[in-house]
């Protein structure tokens, strides 16, 4: 059976310093037409809902996607030297995804709540982009919540892949959104304590397996092994 692996970005391959937020900050000034007073909301959150929040925290009503999209795209390819000169791949992230990359039958992609522009500039601002097929990923664009962007994501694999439809799926990330995400859509899920949530926290959000890090990488595949015997 093979395994379709779907890795977070941020705080759980990388640390963006702070990038993300002027990104969301930018775009908000772009379409706002001033400097916002409050900060985005993240924490697993998708750019749409992001955005919407923005500027509902400003008094204001959210403008349409098709106004969003390009100026949260144009705002992340303006800081990608900057992502890549403040930011870092955190430990571990790019051995574990050359290792699962490496493996036969799994399937290594992104599940993000940032649209997919903005998560290629992210990996490839610290060359990880050629480690996981990003075109078969789901993002921020695709839909408001996060356990939506699960079944996107299998459709896209099983349209790539030719992958049966009862594949079981891993997400990995850092937030109790992508434990939530996992568990809503009938997948399976490993938390990683590298961003603000502790290991407690993602064990409470229902998190079964939760890594301090990426740094192990041979106990990682061992899991994702165990993984194809499974099942969702």
């Amino acid at each position: 059976m093979p395994l379709i692996v779907l890795w977070d970005i941020d705080h759980t391959l990388i640390e963006n310093s702070g990038v993300s937020k002027e990104i969301y900050a930018a775009a908000f000034a772009g379409i706002a037409g001033r400097a916002a007073d409050h900060p985005a909301r993240t924490e697993g959150r998708t750019d749409r809902l992001i955005l919407a929040g923005m500027f509902q925290d400003h008094g204001m009503q959210p403008p349409t996607w098709k106004l969003i999209q390009p100026a949260l795209e144009a705002a992340g390819a303006a800081r990608e030297a900057d992502l890549a000169c403040r930011g870092w791949a955190l430990p571990g992230a790019r051995e574990a995804l050359a290792g699962v990359a490496a493996e036969p039958g799994m399937i290594s992609s992104v599940l993000t709540g940032n649209v997919q522009a903005n998560a290629r500039v992210k990996l490839r601002a610290f060359g990880l982009d050629g480690l996981v097929d990003i075109e078969c990923g789901a993002y921020g664009a695709d839909a408001m919540d996060r356990a939506d962007l699960v079944d996107v994501a299998r459709a896209r694999i099983r349209a790539a892949y030719g992958t049966p439809t009862e594949t079981p799926v891993v997400l990995i990330g850092d937030t109790p959104r992508d434990v939530q995400a996992a568990l809503d859509s009938g997948a399976h899920v490993i938390g990683v304590a590298s961003g603000v949530h502790s290991a407690d926290e993602l064990t409470s959000a229902g998190a079964s397996t939760v890594l301090a890090d990426l740094t192990d990488v041979a106990a990682l595949i061992r899991h994702l092994r165990s993984l194809t015997h499974a099942g969702c």
